[in-house]
């Protein structure tokens, strides 16, 4: 007998995140795809991401009549229904129309957290007045201060009270794979164009209506004329800033009023410097493995991090999250929260706002199944001495 996953149109039939993976994968062409799931040269961190999972095991308690489990925390003063934040992630846009508006409803919805990147394709002061929690807002420090302390200043006018700063972007990490999609910058190869022509429901939805999306938080940074999406990657690429220092952050620290985060941490000594500038959380993360190859990934760094510092400051982390099991073993090594970017982007890729809504739901499902077959009631009860690692 040949075994299959689900790979048809239908997301509701998932019954997995990878089977809502390849319910996307029908429907993006393959540029976007890759766009998606792509790392940085060889791939070793993406791929160790997810091989790491395996080598962390249960030691499950018996006998303790659990009852149904409570996955509630609260995490930087948001009370959340599950332990997970949506990541900031670029370009939803062209994954289904409004796409950052369809996972910031179902994050909603879900009672959890959303987090808007700063290239993404609806404009922060649109998005809260449409949710009952203020978005997250994610910040790339750009090379120009001025900019950058305007995008601080829109975030805080729009109502947001999280700031989270992504520091490990000094220079672009190499997506090969990715780049393999153009015969030359942002400029897609003959075969990459016939594959979009092959997938004409997503070109239907996505770009024949207004064309590729514009990165909305930037427009007032752009010349007029000249918002497309192709001038916004251009402006980024101009934007990169090498020279980001902890001076940098102490002075972002001074004028966010908010909480402030920094994405991207990936050792104990700089989970110890995040105390010192006055962050209030870090988020241990190897940027979905894109950054750069051959590193750590985060939940290897939670035990040591919550031990020095998790007293001072939320730890979150991200990288390779599928199973609701992935997400325990994080809480249970000390973390205060998981970070989802990818599995909530097949989600929207395969249903829009309601295929997040069965992404998150699934998650749920094996969270409340895990934590019952474990012996816990409460995240609280979670622990390492519940792994072996």
């Amino acid at each position: 007998m040949t075994r299959r996953y689900y790979a048809g149109a239908d997301f509701r039939r998932a019954l997995s995140i990878e089977e809502l993976r390849r319910v996307a994968q029908n429907r993006l062409p393959r540029f976007e795809m890759e766009y998606l799931e792509g790392g940085a040269e060889d791939e070793v961190s993406l791929k160790r991401n997810r091989s790491i999972f395996e080598r962390i095991t249960w030691l499950p308690r018996m006998l303790v009549g659990t009852g149904l489990p409570d996955l509630s925390r609260e995490v930087l003063g948001d009370s959340l229904h599950l332990p997970l934040i949506i990541a900031p992630t670029g370009f939803n846009g062209m994954v289904w129309p409004q796409g950052d508006l369809a996972l910031a409803k179902a994050a909603d919805t879900a009672g959890i957290a959303f987090t808007l990147s700063t290239v993404s394709n609806y404009d922060v002061v649109a998005l809260n007045p449409q949710l009952q929690r203020p978005a997250w807002f994610q910040l790339y420090p750009l090379k120009d201060q001025k900019t950058s302390d305007r995008l601080i200043e829109r975030a805080q006018a729009a109502g947001c009270d999280k700031l989270v700063v992504t520091v490990d972007v000094p220079a672009l990490g190499a997506r090969e794979w990715d780049q393999r999609s153009y015969s030359r910058p942002l400029k897609l190869s003959p075969s990459s164009v016939l594959d979009v022509l092959l997938h004409p429901r997503w070109l239907w939805q996505v770009m024949l209506p207004n064309g590729a999306p514009e990165f909305s938080n930037l427009t007032e940074f752009l010349p007029a004329g000249a918002r497309s999406a192709l001038q916004g990657v251009r402006f980024m690429g101009t934007q990169i800033n090498p020279t980001l220092a902890w001076a940098d952050i102490e002075r972002m620290r001074g004028r966010w009023k908010g909480k402030l985060v920094l994405k991207g941490i990936l050792c104990v000594e700089d989970a110890k410097r995040s105390v010192e500038v006055g962050a209030d959380g870090i988020v241990l993360s190897n940027h979905g493995g894109r950054q750069l190859d051959s590193c750590a990934t985060g939940i290897e760094l939670v035990g040591q991090c919550a031990a020095e510092v998790g007293d001072r400051l939320s730890i979150i982390v991200d990288g390779g999250f599928r199973r609701g099991s992935d997400v325990l073993k994080a809480v249970a090594l000390g973390a205060d929260a998981v970070m989802l970017g990818r599995a909530a982007l097949y989600g929207l890729a395969a249903g829009g706002e309601a295929g997040v809504a069965h992404a998150l739901s699934l998650l749920r499902v094996e969270m409340e199944r895990a934590m019952t077959l474990l012996g816990c009631h409460t995240l609280d009860e979670l622990g390492p001495h519940l792994i072996r690692a």
